[in-house]
């Protein structure tokens, strides 16, 4: 953690500040250049799941999205952190059977669904979790189509070529880090490498490359032609299917919902969010320290997309109670406030001007 990270988010009770939430915030434009710079954007940080949209490039790019048919829905899986609900789980499985396989293909592992109503309709039905019902299995039946393309291309047997995709030096796994390298023009070869929750490689580099990579997707610039194509085919397919992104309730669903292509957002894991904004010509990349999602990036990415996106005024009612929100206890009682600091509007401000 960087002590130079500034406060972005404060949770109000009582009239005082009860917690700071300290962060990065970069914001550059698709040519590279820094926007705004707050806090430590240079330190590298895992982006986790929120850079799937770039590993998701070459299934479309591949000709592999176009070859299966796949829906607008299954395209918003591939780039999705989903809630595990039976419509998400359900399109995971119709993805795989596209390719000609089920649900032992996927390599992401089994977990309870996130979405509440998900998990006790499992439960009630006496039934376990299976691949399908991680959150990453969107993601991860997409690199089986991958995959599957690549074998056919190869004279290869699809199941076979496919098992053990997660490994960093399978072929799948290879195009995947490519298309994240090219996206963000991180040195990946270089980089600290970890695993992620669902296997695959993870790396890390600097927020603000995060952030240009998130600029190129909504723009295209500086990406190939087979790249720039696909991310928008992606960011179409999000728009067109924002719950299957994310899932019923949740903050990228809710925001894609009322503004459509105006904006890709995608949370991470440990405080980390991205998100393009298409028609600023702009990505944002955010880092909290204390690593909270549900709480302080939420805010930050809500105060951004309300200083930087067009918003009719109904939107900006909507955006603003999700980066001022109230505090509510099980009573029903407003019991304080979580908002954007003041030093993070001000900054926001700046751009406007």
């Amino acid at each position: 953690m960087s002590a130079s990270n500034p406060d972005l988010v404060h949770a109000l009770r009582g009239g005082i500040v009860e917690s700071f939430h300290r962060g990065a915030l970069a914001i550059v434009d698709a040519d590279g250049a820094t926007v705004l710079a707050l806090g430590d954007v240079q330190r590298p940080v895992f982006p986790r799941s929120a850079c799937k949209v770039m590993q998701a490039l070459p299934l479309v790019a591949s000709g592999a999205a176009d070859a299966l048919g796949l829906t607008d829905a299954e395209l918003a899986l591939a780039c999705a952190s989903h809630g595990g609900e039976p419509g998400h789980a359900a399109t995971a499985a119709g993805m795989l059977a596209k390719a000609g396989l089920g649900t032992e293909a996927l390599e992401c592992g089994a977990h309870w669904p996130y979405n509440d109503s998900a998990i006790k309709a499992l439960a009630a039905a006496g039934a376990q979790p299976s691949a399908l019902h991680n959150n990453c299995s969107g993601k991860h039946s997409g690199f089986v189509c991958l995959g599957c393309l690549l074998a056919r291309e190869a004279g290869r047997d699809p199941a076979e070529f496919v098992r053990g995709y997660i490994r960093p030096d399978h072929p799948v796994m290879r195009e995947v880090t490519a298309a994240l390298a090219a996206a963000t023009g991180a040195d990946l070869d270089h980089a600290p490498v970890g695993t992620d929750g669902c296997s695959i490689p993870t790396f890390a580099f600097p927020l603000r490359q995060l952030a240009h990579g998130f600029a190129r997707i909504g723009t295209g610039a500086g990406l190939s032609d087979g790249h720039a194509r696909a991310a928008r085919r992606l960011r179409q397919a999000v728009a067109a299917s924002p719950f299957h992104v994310a899932g019923s309730g949740r903050l990228d669903t809710r925001l894609m919902q009322r503004l459509g292509e105006r904006l890709f957002c995608k949370v991470g894991a440990e405080g980390v969010y991205g998100a393009a904004l298409p028609e600023a010509g702009l990505g944002v990349a955010i880092k909290m320290d204390d690593g909270n999602n549900a709480r302080a990036a939420e805010v930050v990415l809500a105060a951004v997309v309300q200083a930087l996106v067009r918003l009719d005024d109904d939107e900006q009612r909507f955006v603003q109670g999700l980066s001022d929100a109230a505090l509510v206890n099980w009573n029903g009682i407003t019991v304080g406030r979580l908002q954007a600091a003041s030093g993070l509007r001000g900054a926001l401000r700046g751009l406007r001007a």
